[in-house]
């Protein structure tokens, strides 16, 4: 049986939902904000350090965040000014250059005691048996503070870099997912049995010689034998995240996801897609509250109205134009290049373009009778990118964080930054003591070192209802009940390992 535990606040009729928050970060020079790499209260050039990603995890360990989500990608932004043109990008660090995440989270783990760390790899581009391998490893290190963020990739340079003429296409990218999971939770749920490792000194057995098995998986993509080459970890299956809002993306998430990381830029939209997550989750038989739906959103908060304003126009002195304008190329497939500096891209020939742009003018008070020229999109889009946005003093963006739970449902938000720490200290300084006295954040964790399942969902394992707890191996079964169920000639001729 799980063990479980009570989420803060989070039961009870009479009880407001409690916000997640997680701190939304890159390992690059310029994340979500080109050029703000050169701002005094930025320190993200110091990406390369040890030292810098300790003391971030060590301010939000303190503050009582979530987790700290890092964000990859697998190739550079070279659609601007392209193809293949990577030059836009250099001067500002616009993800570019950016280095593997995974490697900081045991440095982080061990600076601090409950903050989650949740990494994001790509599926497409590493074979399950390696991936479980590296994720079982860090689940061990971390003590079961990392989660994996699942993405499928999508740049025309990933796919280049990794040896395909072209990408895979979109929903043949999911199919391979959905098989992708399958060997994962094999190797992690059902190749070890969960009494498997005795540890018995006086008997000198270490693991149990009857409690390993091959998986033997031959499916569409793959063919892995198995066993895991790890014993299991705290979580087994690491926390599993999932981005993605296309609708194989939101069928994939319903299925497989836990927290489903999500964007948009309006309440309605988004209160769409985290309506079409639940019912995939609830037709795939989960209990949808078991989802954890987080809203990419980017906030300025300082004592005043005036104030976080007067932030934002100082950030826009950093801005880097080139570079934001790489992002966009990244983000959306369209090089700006070719288009004219005053051309009002809510007007444009490209229905692509027109239905990004109006969604984006809809969010922006005050710009109705403002064209959407590239200047515009270089300053929405270099405090915070795509991301939806909020500015003011603490009152003003608790109460516009509100509005969005109420009338978009999620559960809480990832908090993009400009400066970083500095947009994570204001969060911290102004923000949310104001959440904490209106009873919607944290004060402190409910149990110390919890895992990342146990931070989100309450439960250190799968829950029953996800489609990977069909692949546990009990204690006292002979075999896993997903392979005793199986045909007979796909099993191994006995209950231990073969070769």
């Amino acid at each position: 049986m799980a063990e479980h535990i009570t989420i803060n606040g989070s039961n009870g009729p009479d009880k407001k939902k409690q916000l997640i928050l997680n701190a939304f970060v890159m390992n690059t020079p310029g994340h979500l904000a080109p050029g703000q790499w050169r701002h005094p209260r930025n320190k993200t050039a110091h990406y390369k350090k040890l030292s810098f990603w300790i003391e971030l995890a060590q301010l939000l360990d303190k503050a009582n965040f979530h987790a700290m989500f890092i964000a990859d990608t697998l190739g550079p932004y070279d659609v601007y000014k392209g193809p293949a043109n990577v030059v836009p990008a250099l001067a500002s660090g616009a993800q570019f250059p950016v280095n593997d995440p995974l490697y900081l989270v045991p440095a982080m783990a061990a600076a601090t005691k409950n903050l989650v760390f949740g990494v994001t790899a790509s599926l497409t581009y590493e074979k399950p048996y390696a991936l479980a391998r590296r994720l079982s490893t860090v689940d061990h290190l971390s003590e079961g503070r990392v989660a994996w963020n699942i993405v499928t990739s999508y740049l025309d340079s990933a796919a280049r870099n990794h040896g395909l003429k072209e990408q895979i296409p979109h929903d043949e990218r999911y199919a391979i997912a959905h098989e992708y999971m399958e060997v994962l939770y094999k190797l992690w749920e059902g190749s070890f049995r969960d009494d498997a490792v005795i540890e018995d000194t006086e008997g000198g057995v270490y693991i149990a010689n009857d409690a390993v098995r091959q998986i033997h998986h031959k499916g569409k993509y793959f063919e892995v034998p198995g066993p895991h080459f790890c014993e299991p970890s705290p979580q087994r299956t690491p926390f599993l995240f999932q981005a993605g809002v296309s609708e194989a993306g939101n069928g994939f998430g319903g299925k497989h996801g836990e927290a489903i990381f999500i964007g948009g830029q309006t309440h309605e939209a988004v209160h769409q897609t985290v309506k079409n997550i639940r019912a995939v989750a609830e037709k795939e038989g989960r209990d949808p509250n078991h989802l954890k739906v987080i809203l990419g959103i980017q906030v300025i908060v300082a004592p005043t109205d005036d104030e976080a304003y007067a932030q934002r126009d100082e950030h826009l002195k950093y801005a880097d134009k080139e570079g934001a304008l790489a992002l966009f190329g990244g983000w959306t497939g369209v090089d700006l290049s070719t288009y004219a500096d005053d051309e009002d891209f809510r007007l444009s020939d490209s229905p692509r373009i027109q239905s990004i742009i109006r969604r984006w003018a809809a969010t922006v008070p005050g710009t109705d009778s403002l064209p959407w020229n590239k200047q515009r999109i270089v300053e929405y889009l270099s405090v915070g990118g795509l991301q939806a946005k909020v500015i003011g003093s603490p009152t003003t963006v608790a109460d516009e964080l509100e509005r969005w739970v109420e009338a978009s449902d999620v559960d809480g938000f990832n908090l993009a930054h400009i400066t970083n720490p500095g947009t994570f200290e204001d969060i911290i300084d102004y923000l949310l003591p104001e959440l904490q006295r209106r009873g919607i954040f944290r004060t402190d964790v409910e149990k110390e070192g919890a895992t990342a399942r146990e931070a989100y969902i309450g439960t250190r394992r799968l829950p029953e209802d996800h489609p990977g707890s069909k692949f546990k191996w009990r204690a006292g079964e002979r075999t896993p009940k997903y392979q005793s169920e199986a045909p007979k000639d796909t099993l191994e001729p006995s209950s231990k390992v073969s070769s």
